[in-house]
């Protein structure tokens, strides 16, 4: 028989909260470390982002993968092309047409500078292909169903050979309740086991929508149901595009995702891309710097004194109409919201960022006057009718 799980972590959540450990009192023992040592979080982020890959993998049939921080996906996405355009945004010489590593570069590249330090999940084994990308990347985990052995020896030699490597059982699934201890008192609660299915996207309206879009939606609606709530999420083509966690209003939730999204359209603009960077400066220091480029007008004049020290020169901005020119070439952005949006405020934010089709959970109290600004913007929208919000 099997010994339960029992695995002791560096520290909890802090580094002054020495004792951790992590428990399943079963006689499973469906994870395993295969290398280095994990904290509190790790473990927190591991688990999350795994249930997150594995649901959008069995929905979509396609590899998919998540990039992890804090609780939450920075990014999230399934296997399609990568364009040459894309590919040097993420600073990679070329595209890859490995299905894990494309979902895993299109997750991470959703937003770069949150995915810093990350956790990354993928549903599928770890290709030599991955597992070299992921070696140049500044990252703290992976969590997968299975490594292929080249792969495997790739990452055991990443951060000084303490790159924490978590392989857990695809076929697992846990039974009962979920649980958890605040300040001395038990918590406890049936699984959240509604799947976000093509099905539950039906237009308000009653008209069709292209499966693309629907695809997308289950994207960016499964991710937020791994996403501390209040959340909203911006996708397309198959990929989170802009997440925002943890607001406690939906209208700022919809400012920070849309605000991330305009970003990551912008990282292919060919001003971007023509960005001369210094030999010497390392994939955070560019990503960075393409952040603060593309806020150009944002920026205080020791900002933009900052950035073209960093460059060497004196970048040319990116103008406003150049800005509008460059959104409207994304057609199809998707937004969708964990609980139903309360106000138009959050249709009209979404419109100017280009977004045309919307997800809710529907039911708001002024569910008609967010319908009729949808309709007033051209926008399509969905109500589930199933509320996601994860704390």
């Amino acid at each position: 028989m099997k010994r339960p799980l029992d695995i002791s972590l560096r520290y909890g959540c802090n580094p002054h909260q020495k004792f951790a450990r992590l428990v399943q009192p079963s006689d499973r023992t469906p994870l395993r470390v295969l290398n280095g040592e994990a904290s509190y979080i790790n473990i927190l982020d591991a688990l999350t982002g795994w249930q997150l890959v594995r649901e959008l993998a069995e929905v979509t049939g396609k590899a998919a993968a998540a990039s992890f921080k804090h609780v939450s996906p920075a990014g999230a996405a399934v296997a399609d092309p990568i364009s040459e355009d894309f590919a040097r945004a993420q600073f990679l010489s070329e595209p890859t047409n490995d299905p894990v590593t494309q979902a895993y570069v299109r997750a991470r590249g959703a937003d770069r500078m949150s995915s810093f330090g990350d956790a990354c999940a993928v549903s599928h084994p770890v290709t030599v292909e991955l597992a070299t990308i992921l070696k140049a990347e500044v990252s703290d985990l992976i969590i997968a169903p299975s490594y292929k052995p080249e792969a495997l020896e790739v990452l055991r030699s990443k951060r000084r050979e303490s790159y924490l490597i978590l392989e857990i059982d695809p076929e697992y699934s846990p039974e009962g309740l979920d649980r958890r201890d605040v300040f001395g008192f038990a918590l406890e609660q049936s699984r959240a086991s509604v799947t976000f299915r093509p099905e539950l996207f039906q237009a308000r309206d009653g008209s069709a929508t292209p499966e693309s879009v629907v695809e997308t939606m289950v994207v960016a609606t499964t991710a937020l149901k791994y996403t501390q709530s209040n959340s909203v999420c911006v996708a397309y083509e198959g990929q989170v595009i802009g997440m925002a966690a943890g607001q406690q209003s939906r209208i700022h939730a919809t400012r920070i995702a849309c605000d991330k999204a305009e970003k990551w359209m912008l990282q292919t603009h060919p001003k971007v891309l023509a960005l001369r960077f210094p030999p010497n400066l390392l994939k955070p220091e560019r990503a960075n710097t393409v952040d603060q480029y593309v806020l150009w007008e944002r920026l205080s004049r020791n900002e933009r004194d900052s950035l073209s020290s960093a460059l060497g020169y004196m970048p040319e901005p990116i103008t406003g109409t150049e800005r509008e020119e460059w959104y409207s070439r994304f057609e199809d952005l998707c937004l969708s919201s964990d609980a139903f949006i309360p106000f138009r405020d959050n249709v009209d934010r979404a419109a100017t960022t280009g977004v045309r089709y919307i997800a809710h959970t529907g039911g708001a109290i002024r569910q008609e006057s967010v319908a009729a600004a949808a309709r007033e913007h051209g926008i399509t929208l969905f109500e589930t009718g199933v509320r996601c919000f994860f704390h």
